[in-house]
């Protein structure tokens, strides 16, 4: 059913990848005194004169950020089928885990090539909570599965 609690945390997932379509989610700060941005589709630097210099265009970013998104959905929609629905969530929990290492990995690059620190900001905490939410999503898929087996066994 659409009512469960599972149904609750593929959405809060969800909304929690459209807060990265807009702004940044990794800011630096570098020695010259720019800010460097992390956005949805490219990294770029803020200079004080209010120029901005386009470093490099993202390309895994967006596309783990639709997939991330479009799979919660369809996940939510095939609230019938629990073993789709089990795998679908496991493939959205690695997702989840993808999105984190290819952050970790523009921070890397960031923080060597242009000699910058990492600025603190809510945005890098999400995609921890949508690993969360993924997991507790998946906890539940499979409790409600363990129960429909149960009520089966029973017949």
């Amino acid at each position: 059913m659409i009512q469960r609690i599972q149904s609750l945390y593929l959405s809060l997932t969800t909304l929690l990848s459209f807060l990265f379509l807009n702004g940044s989610f990794l800011n630096f700060a570098d020695r010259s005194g720019s800010l460097i941005k992390v956005t949805f589709t490219q990294i770029i630097r803020e200079k004080p004169t209010a120029e901005h210099e386009l470093l490099e265009k993202l390309f895994s970013v967006p596309i783990l950020i639709v997939l991330i998104s479009v799979l919660s959905v369809v996940t939510i929609i095939l609230f019938k089928k629990r073993n789709v629905q089990l795998w679908l969530v496991k493939v959205l929990i690695l997702l989840v885990i993808a999105f984190i290492f290819v952050s970790g990995i523009y921070t890397y690059i960031v923080i060597t090539k242009y000699d910058s620190e990492i600025l603190p900001g809510f945005k890098l905490a999400i995609p921890l909570f949508q690993l969360i939410l993924s997991i507790l999503a998946y906890r539940g898929i499979k409790k409600d599965d363990n129960l429909v087996k149960s009520y089966d066994r029973l017949r």
